[in-house]
């Protein structure tokens, strides 16, 4: 007699899955941040210190970055974005191990950790850019937006761009943890390389062609373009960044599967 299999229904399992993701999101911040304290606004304080400290020591020092655009916010806009993918990556390597014991819950997945910890840096990292612009506009050394909806949808690309990354270095490092000590040479390679300090305007026409093959300097052109308008010339092409997340999304989570089946309890 063949036994009798009851598949939960589709918006069930996804309002159970939404209810493990929360769950894991409150022990994340918890054992990350701690209940003392300010707890979790560590979540955005403290990407919003590292942004704040590299918008400062830039004013201070009157670095140069290659035109008169306000330096206050390049450097807002370049370095914020930085924080956005670089940490997705950075959170989601080696995030497996320690979490193992999580997954002999029947509800638990690989996938899970993974979203709950670039949910938590997505929010962070959002919440950091709006509060840190937000104050810098209100005492005046910043200007608003002049064109939002530019800037929400290079910052929705930059997202899942870093999401992306995240899935696979997060995959690819329970393999090895050689992973991820190869993934933080690379993310610090990748830094100035990202358009967070330049205008690809700037650089020669051969250089141009090079920088934009890295998804994420037409994430920071497009950041740029809606936030300085016609202050500056931006190059950036959607359809490449479209194509360019989808593929890495489509990988990482390729490379999610493989290590669910090899970390999963049967």
């Amino acid at each position: 007699m063949s036994a009798v299999h009851h598949e939960t229904p589709f918006l069930r399992s996804l309002q159970i899955q939404l209810r493990v993701v929360g769950a894991l999101l409150m022990r994340e911040i918890i054992t990350r941040y701690g209940r003392h304290n300010i707890g979790f606004l560590w979540v955005f304080f403290e990407p919003m210190m590292f942004t704040l400290g590299v918008t400062t020591l830039w004013t201070l020092t009157k670095a140069t970055h290659g035109s008169n655009l306000p330096i206050t916010a390049f450097a807002v806009t370049g370095y914020s974005s930085v924080l956005l993918w670089r940490n997705c990556a950075n959170r989601c390597a080696l995030a497996i191990q320690p979490n193992l014991s999580l997954l002999y819950h029947r509800n638990v997945r690989v996938i899970d950790l993974f979203f709950a910890r670039l949910l938590l840096e997505i929010s962070g990292a959002t919440i950091s850019a709006v509060v840190l612009s937000m104050l810098f506009i209100t005492v005046g050394l910043m200007e608003p937006p002049q064109n939002l909806s530019l800037v929400i949808g290079a910052w929705v690309f930059l997202a899942f761009f870093g999401s992306g990354l995240g899935l696979i270095i997060g995959a690819l490092s329970e393999r090895s943890e050689a992973i991820d000590r190869l993934w933080h040479t690379v993310a610090y390679l990748l830094f100035p390389l990202s358009g967070a300090v330049f205008m690809v305007e700037w650089l020669p026409v051969g250089a141009q062609k090079l920088v934009l093959f890295l998804p994420m300097v037409h994430g920071v052109e497009m950041l740029r373009a809606g936030y300085f308008g016609s202050l500056v010339k931006p190059h950036y092409d959607v359809e490449f960044m479209v194509i360019a997340d989808l593929v890495l999304l489509f990988f990482g989570l390729l490379l999610t599967r493989d290590a669910s089946k090899r970390v999963e309890p049967e």
